[in-house]
């Protein structure tokens, strides 16, 4: 149930920040159906690519303060984009893509946060 529900809540986010980010080509979805397909693809790269990069950049992650866990995030996002099609879902740099799993994952923890309280 947990991972549908971040499917889900993935799907939203992405939806709504290509519509925050549509006039500045930062990040860019073809249709409403992409978003779905997206969020699924990144899903299954967190359960299985996701903690094989963790333990890999754990010195570096420990270093920064964690703070390593965002780029993480984005190398994540650039492979979504790649199985899904830069055609359909892409991000015009790295910095971008940055931003967008920096947003993405405060809006995470906004989210899990408040299903703590729950």
């Amino acid at each position: 149930m947990e991972f549908w529900k971040r499917v889900l809540i993935d799907t939203i986010l992405f939806i709504a920040l290509a519509g925050l980010f549509a006039g500045t080509g930062m990040f860019y979805i073809t249709s409403a159906w992409i978003a779905p397909l997206a969020s699924f693809v990144l899903a299954i790269l967190n359960v299985a690519i996701k903690p094989i990069l963790v333990i890999l950049s754990l010195p570096i992650n420990i270093l920064t303060l964690g703070l390593f866990s965002v780029v993480i995030n984005g190398i994540m996002l650039q492979l979504t984009s790649m199985l899904v099609g830069s055609a359909n879902f892409h991000f015009s740099s790295f910095g971008s893509t940055m931003l967008i799993a920096i947003i993405m994952a405060i809006f995470n923890a906004v989210i899990t946060s408040h299903e703590d309280r729950l």
